[in-house]
């Protein structure tokens, strides 16, 4: 008979402690695995709060107070600056009826005409004020209101170019709004304006190019913002000698060097003057320059082409901040 067979106890006792004994080292090797990765967690986490701590705006009550006051002032300034829009906002756009807006249309363009007309600046045909597509046709009821706010604000524009004077208007695009595209209008999340996009060519004078220019920054009750703006001269080619002309200096006549008659002494009665002696010939006298002269323009008196892409804005309601 075996050891074992004889020692049943003993064997199973011994068997076991050294299953327990092998289970007891894998735990401990398996456990010891991952205190470390801990370990090495946490340590990396400390040293993130550690150097979270030092930033200017680490989670403190202090910071915490000055983030909310520096938040209160943001706030203030927002609304102060949506109050300095308020000019700007226009009414509720109310719709009205497509005969009313054919009516304030025709009288509109006829009043450009004739500022143009008086100006002595030649109109395209034909022209309608960018509404070439209501001359026959009506305008869609539930457009109106958009469309006479364009209306209005683009004859203001033509009659201030018509008072700058320029020579000719070349052309006048408006392009389509999305509601007369069968669409709705919906403005961007962050939007604080809508935009009424407008192309204007003209040619004029530098100062009627300069005049229009300068009230398209001061109009009031209304944003126009230029987004381009190209200008070029009529004259290609650069200016010869020949394109300046001078006038001739005038020349000055010598005084008269005879004595005329009363040039010599005494004559007794009775005696006959002398014949009066022919005067010495004098070189004539090189003329003056005249210093008045004015000389000829060579540059600036030219005709300038214009063209402009502008935005006409409609400011949106003011929003309430969180």
């Amino acid at each position: 008979m075996s050891w074992i067979q004889d020692n049943k106890f003993i064997a199973a006792l011994g068997g076991g402690t050294l299953v327990g004994v092998a289970l007891l080292a894998f735990l401990g090797v398996k456990g010891s695995g991952r205190y470390e990765a801990a370990m090495e967690k946490f340590v990396a986490a400390s040293e993130e709060v550690s150097a979270m701590e030092k930033l200017p705006l680490y989670p403190k009550t202090a910071n915490k107070d000055g983030k909310a006051k520096a938040l209160a002032e943001y706030g203030r300034s927002v609304e102060t600056l949506q109050q300095a829009f308020d000019p700007y906002r226009s009414k509720p756009l109310e719709n009205i009826t497509p005969q009313e807006f054919t009516t304030a249309l025709l009288a509109a363009n006829a009043e450009v005409r004739k500022a143009f007309e008086e100006a002595g600046t030649a109109v395209p045909e034909p022209f309608f004020l960018g509404f070439e597509g209501y001359k026959t046709t009506l305008a869609p009821a539930k457009n109106t209101g958009v469309l006479k706010y364009q209306l209005s604000a683009i004859t203001n524009i033509m009659l201030a170019l018509a008072k700058s004077k320029p020579t000719a208007l070349k052309n006048l695009y408006r392009p389509a709004l999305a509601e007369e595209e069968g669409q709705n209008f919906s403005p961007a999340a962050n939007a604080v304006a809508r935009t009424f996009p407008l192309e204007i060519t003209f040619t004029g004078s530098e100062n009627s190019a300069r005049s229009f220019l300068s009230w398209l920054s001061s109009v009031e009750n209304q944003m126009i913002v230029v987004r381009s703006l190209r200008v070029a001269n009529e004259k290609k080619d650069p200016p010869k000698a020949t394109d300046a002309k001078f006038d001739k200096p005038v020349e000055e006549k010598p005084a008269n060097a005879g004595g005329g008659a009363f040039s010599g002494g005494f004559v007794l009665p009775g005696d006959e003057p002398a014949a009066a002696a022919e005067p010495a010939a004098q070189p004539a006298a090189a003329p003056k320059a005249n210093s008045s002269r004015i000389l000829a323009q060579v540059l600036g008196s030219e005709q300038i082409q214009v063209f402009l892409r502008l935005d006409v804005l409609e400011f949106l309601p003011a929003k309430k901040l969180p």
